[in-house]
């Protein structure tokens, strides 16, 4: 957008009230770019023309297409999240957060708004009055719940408008006992009425309120001696009994709740809702969100609360969020019947696990599903993900590490852990061309300097996650390395071997993950993996200098003799225990210079059969 373009854009935000409502950028051709709530409009819409907002690429991207902005002022912050759900449903934004549609997941609908309401199947959701259960992520659930409904309950499949449209006579399910045809009043409307609230209380989940219910009207009619009718009860019970035992799932100090689970790859995140009722876990819903660069965690969350939570009918006296979002008091006030907790530890911590378990699965099923990964993730990498704060699950880690003896024989190592396996093909071993003495900062710098470099040139994949073994000077350097590379935007984190503290970018305090965290673990594995590879590659330098040392006492004995020897030999002992005529035949050899070299090295008395001649 250019300068011309921003000075109406710009007198026209200013003139914006300052009120509750909604915005829409829009492009050249009218077409609705993005659509946000405000709680002030003109402040929130004059944000996006600040220098500290483009910031962002996602804004910065929005506003080059951006020329026009409509704004609709409501009365309050309620209506607003309430329209700007309305208005992203019809425009379809691209720059809104989209979640994933769901209208191919069915629900089952009683529609309690008839005076002789139905059970139907549909895939879509109008405020209409009726009960929807769902919706059915698994459609064989949803069957079986149907098939029960049909077995315990005589509820009619006639599509009449009752009662202005009724039969002169009752169809087949009246003969067979499936219908008590209210459509010839042989059922009542009050009778009718009793048995579809059942329903619902069965579909909501409440099994035992209905078993309840059915023994009551089980023995009543045992009293009035209607044997026929009782045993018809006694029936439905029996099935309703071996039925409640299966749902039993977990169980958490009794009561109705949804517990949200939360995962998170990049712009990707799936959210799942566990439905407790009675104690019993029943149903797990999930909802895919795309789009989601640049936003943060509670911006997400709070997304899916408003428009995905929200309008869905079928919601608990209680909601556990697995951690604080948006907007929290708007939403809190759009649920007045709901209480919205963020437990911290306890029972309703592990549901809230349990949850964020089922996510990451989830999201992992995403993944493998579009080939993006080889195989999945554990958990501890999405612990990792979630302890450190960071925004795309580090599948890929790797882990540098210095390793010197005194200032010399400096070297480096990179291993590469995928999935929180280690990958030795990638494991790479650096000696420090650049730097005299001993000095770590600087060594780093080298190292990760040319691992990037390379990788970028041979167009190789790049990790997720740069972990540095050591503290926050190690962590500078590897830094400016990647921020000289153009690559700044990495993740990368180091581990301190003494408190195992860990250090993040831009974060003063060090973070101290507890000492049982499978993130922690994680990282302490890999940093010990790139210290044992540094170590051993240390030792062998170290190693060869010693024998090269050795061998450079021979006089005469030159670089490319001193290898052979080596290579036919192995080690300078190889070479002391060798007899001069062993020597001799090593190629560019002859008895006297054999006999030369065991002298210099102490080892065994010539052969006098050899002559003394040198070649």
């Amino acid at each position: 957008m250019t300068e011309s373009d921003l000075d109406p854009l710009a007198l026209k935000v200013a003139n914006l009230p300052d009120s509750p409502g909604v915005y829409m950028w829009k492009d050249a051709e009218g077409r609705v770019l993005y659509v946000g709530k405000a709680k002030r409009l003109r402040s929130r819409v004059r944000s996006y023309l600040s220098a500290d907002r483009m910031e962002s690429i996602k804004t910065m991207a929005l506003m080059r297409s951006a020329v026009e902005v409509d704004t609709i002022v409501v009365p309050s912050e309620a209506h607003a999240l309430i329209l700007e759900n309305n208005l992203i449903k019809e425009y379809r934004p691209r720059f809104n957060i989209a979640l994933r549609d769901d209208k191919s997941y069915p629900y089952i609908k009683v529609t309690v708004h008839e005076p002789f309401p139905r059970v139907i199947v549909t895939r879509r959701l109008v405020d209409d009055g009726g009960r929807y259960f769902g919706p059915y992520t698994d459609v064989g659930a949803m069957r079986r719940a149907l098939n029960v409904v049909k077995r315990l309950f005589t509820v009619r499949s006639c599509n009449y408008d009752m009662p202005r449209e009724m039969p002169e006579r009752p169809c087949l399910d009246y003969h067979i006992g499936r219908c008590k045809a209210p459509c010839i009043l042989a059922q009542t409307q009050e009778e009718y009425g009793a048995m579809i609230d059942e329903v619902v209380l069965y579909l909501d989940g409440r099994t035992a309120e209905v078993t309840r219910r059915v023994r009551e009207r089980m023995d009543e009619a045992a009293l009035r001696l209607d044997f026929e009718r009782a045993a018809e009860l006694r029936n439905a019970l029996r099935h309703l009994e071996q039925l409640e035992e299966p749902t039993v799932v977990v169980e958490v100090e009794g009561g109705d709740r949804d517990v949200i689970g939360y995962a998170r790859d990049g712009d990707e995140a799936c959210v799942v809702v566990l439905r407790i009722r009675g104690g019993k876990l029943l149903a797990r819903e999930q909802q895919v969100l795309e789009n989601l660069e640049g936003e943060s965690d509670a911006a997400v969350l709070s997304a899916y609360l408003g428009r995905g939570y929200l309008p869905s009918g079928d919601r608990a006296a209680e909601l556990l969020a697995p951690f604080e979002f948006e907007d929290r008091e708007l939403i809190e006030a759009s649920l007045p019947d709901t209480a919205i907790r963020v437990p911290q530890r306890g029972p309703k911590r592990e549901l809230i696990d349990l949850a964020e378990q089922n996510a990451r699965h989830l999201l992992e099923e995403q993944k493998l599903a579009s080939f993006e990964a080889d195989e999945r993730a554990v958990d501890p990498v999405y612990e990792l993900q979630r302890e450190l704060g960071l925004t795309t699950v580090p599948r890929a880690i790797v882990c540098f590490d210095i390793s010197t003896a005194q200032g010399t024989d400096t070297v480096a190592s990179c291993v590469w852990f995928e999935n929180g396996r280690p990958k030795r093909a990638e494991y790479r071993k650096f000696k420090i061309k650049t730097v005299e003495g001993t000095d770590d900062f600087a060594s780093m710098r080298e190292v990760v300097t040319r691992y990037f470099q390379r990788r970028v040139e041979e167009e190789k994949p790049l990790p997720d996650l740069v972990m540095i073994d050591g503290g926050k000077g190690q962590l500078g350097a590897a830094r400016a390395a990647l921020e000289s590379l153009g690559l700044g935007t990495m993740q990368t984190v180091s581990l301190a071997k003494r408190e195992e503290e860990v250090f993040v970018p831009g974060r003063a305090e060090s973070l101290r993950l507890s000492r049982r965290s499978p993130g922690l673990r994680l990282m302490q594995r890999v940093r010990d993996e790139a210290h044992r590879f540094a170590i051993t590659y240390n030792r062998k330098r170290r190693s060869m200098r010693t024998v090269t040392s050795e061998l450079l006492k021979i006089p005469g004995i030159g670089p490319q003799r001193r290898r052979a020897l080596l290579h036919a030999f192995g080690s300078v002992q190889g070479v002391r225990d060798a007899s001069e005529a062993d020597i001799a035949r090593v190629p560019g050899f002859s008895a006297a210079s054999a006999r030369r070299v065991l002298e210099a090295l102490g080892g065994a008395a010539a052969n006098p059969s050899l002559t003394n001649t040198d070649s």
